[in-house]
């Protein structure tokens, strides 16, 4: 997602948490739903990534989604925003939304995770940037 300033992560988001968060205002951590995860965000990975990837999972801090950004870089510099087709927890069309601030944009039938799911078409898109 592309924050400007005075704009926070959260801002981008509806009244409710995406049913495949877990949020916790008592403790102030927000993760990923462990029994919504490989469907939502590890569809099209490799069986050992999301065997590997599961371990990993760790609750954050809510804060880090509500401070708004004081800086955008995309603002003053060339950016490219790679838009994944496939990913089941921000839609396409939403990730067009975000996209139109960027100078480039890439599509990718990846899932949320193009980096796990298609390194390489992911190496092939930053070394076409080069």
């Amino acid at each position: 997602m592309t924050a400007g300033p005075g704009q926070s992560l959260s801002s981008f988001a509806g009244s409710e948490p995406a049913p495949f968060l877990a949020v916790d205002p008592d403790v102030g951590t927000l993760a990923a739903a462990p029994e919504l995860f490989l469907d939502t965000f590890m569809h099209d990975c490799p069986p050992d990534v999301v065997a590997e990837s599961v371990h990993h999972l760790a609750a954050q801090s809510l804060s880090v989604t509500q401070h708004p950004v004081r800086a955008a870089a995309w603002q003053q510099v060339p950016s490219t925003y790679l838009l994944c087709a496939g990913d089941r927890g921000t839609p396409a069309r939403q990730q067009r939304e975000f996209a139109q601030r960027a100078t480039r944009v890439v599509e990718l039938d990846t899932g949320h995770h193009p980096f796990l799911a298609r390194p390489d078409a992911v190496a092939e898109v930053i070394t076409g940037l080069l």
